[in-house]
């Protein structure tokens, strides 16, 4: 008898994930809410879902008695959807609600960080306006400003002197652009090298990364504009080296495990450590409670083991017995956005050359939605990621652009430099 996989979500790393679950000989059916048009074309998609909607979500859960509930995006873990479906006896793919905290606090991972003695930027917290005003330029320019809660991706402001300073904590604590998640922000020092991901499944008994990958935020060419959630990324890493993994198991995984179990913290999912690789070595930027978007794309593509077999040892607390099987391909994943993005965009546009894609590109769907006569509409800022493999870094990348060239909306709109090493702050 195959597994019910019930998938919470409807971007491009659920799409990954749902990719990923159904080549699983063990999986009978996958359900996702809300899912999209990419999804749907490996999952039953409950239409009308709202993911953020944690009492819905656990009454679909209690209504498809799944065999294992996968949480994809960071609102439902941080609301606490996971301990409400394992109270129904259902075993959950995603962190509980206390530890969910490493991603809905800033201010909370900071002091774990700090706590534990993980190498990270220099910070202070701050909740009154006026007391963080009188502060600009505390670490010097430019001044690192991150919105304490969750943003969407979009709460950390790079201010490069003090008049983008004071708009900035204007934006974030006086007009309150990303609501109660502005309320406290955390100010660092702005640390320079080049910025890298890892990401690691987490239970009782283990922490294993996956392969590493790099994604680039910014929404235009040579890492210049606005953050955006993710213009698209690579794996491996092309910074990574023999040394820095060392260093990072060294000075980071094993005191983040070691800190989990001090703390009473049963983490059991996914965790993603953002990295600044500085000339003292890796630096936390952050943590984040679930597969990263897009690097999901690029590292999903080079797993060969059963991701099932994966999900279900981490629930279990049997993470340490897996052997987890990596193809030594390189993986790129390009983000194809609407116009406007991150900024307000239209929605519904016709997607059209989906068909022409070359056999072995994957084209993971982030924002569509099915439209009439089986068209494929836009419907998000990131629409698509066109994701390729190759046996070398120029070759999968190559691949990816020739790809992405063949798929067109109105406005479609991509970076022409993914895969290409960048360093914070270089002009």
């Amino acid at each position: 008898m195959g597994k019910k996989i019930l998938l919470i979500g409807g971007g491009g790393r659920e799409h990954a994930i749902a990719w990923k679950l159904a080549q699983s000989p063990q999986v009978d059916e996958i359900v996702c809410a809300p899912g999209n048009a990419g999804i749907a074309q490996v999952a039953r998609c409950v239409d009308g879902a709202d993911a953020e909607d944690v009492s819905a979500m656990a009454r679909l859960a209690e209504a498809e008695r799944p065999d294992l509930v996968v949480i994809g995006p960071e609102v439902p873990l941080a609301l606490g959807l996971t301990d409400m479906i394992e109270a129904q006896g259902i075993p959950v793919f995603g962190p509980n609600k206390k530890c969910s905290q490493l991603e809905a606090s800033k201010s909370f991972t900071k002091d774990f960080l700090i706590r534990h003695g993980i190498p990270t930027a220099k910070s202070r917290v701050f909740t009154d306006k006026n007391e963080l005003l009188q502060n600009r330029g505390l670490y010097g320019y430019p001044m690192v400003l991150k919105a304490d809660g969750l943003a969407a991706g979009k709460g950390v402001v790079l201010a490069a002197d003090e008049e983008e300073a004071r708009r900035a904590i204007e934006d974030m604590m006086g007009s309150r652009v990303f609501g109660e998640a502005g309320d406290t922000v955390v100010v660092e020092e702005c640390l320079t090298g080049v910025e890298a991901s890892v990401l690691c499944f987490v239970d009782g008994s283990a922490i294993v990364p996956m392969e590493s990958a790099q994604d680039y935020k910014r929404i235009f060419d040579g890492d210049k504009g606005p953050n955006t959630g993710g213009m698209g990324t690579y794996s491996p890493s092309l910074v990574f080296t023999d040394e820095l993994n060392a260093q990072i198991r060294e000075r980071v995984l094993g005191p983040t495990f070691s800190g989990f179990k001090e703390d009473g913290l049963d983490f059991r999912g996914v965790l993603f450590i953002g990295l600044m690789i500085t000339d003292e070595g890796p630096k936390v930027i952050e943590f984040n409670n679930r597969f990263g978007d897009p690097e999901t794309q690029s590292v999903l593509r080079r797993l060969e083991s059963d991701l099932l077999d994966i999900f279900v040892a981490v629930t279990e607390d049997r993470l340490a017995e897996q052997h987890i099987e990596w193809s030594e391909d390189r993986a790129v994943c390009v983000v194809l956005s609407s116009a406007g993005y991150p900024g307000s965009y239209e929605k519904g546009k016709k997607v059209t050359g989906l068909d022409r894609v070359d056999e072995g590109i994957v084209v993971f769907h982030a924002g569509t939605k099915p439209g009439a006569g089986g068209e494929i509409l836009t419907n998000g800022g990131r629409v698509l990621g066109v994701t390729a493999t190759g046996g070398t870094h120029d070759e999968a990348r190559a691949k990816a652009y020739a790809n992405a060239e063949k798929i067109k909306f109105d406005g479609v709109y991509y970076r022409k430099d993914i895969g290409v090493v960048y360093y914070a702050g270089a002009e």
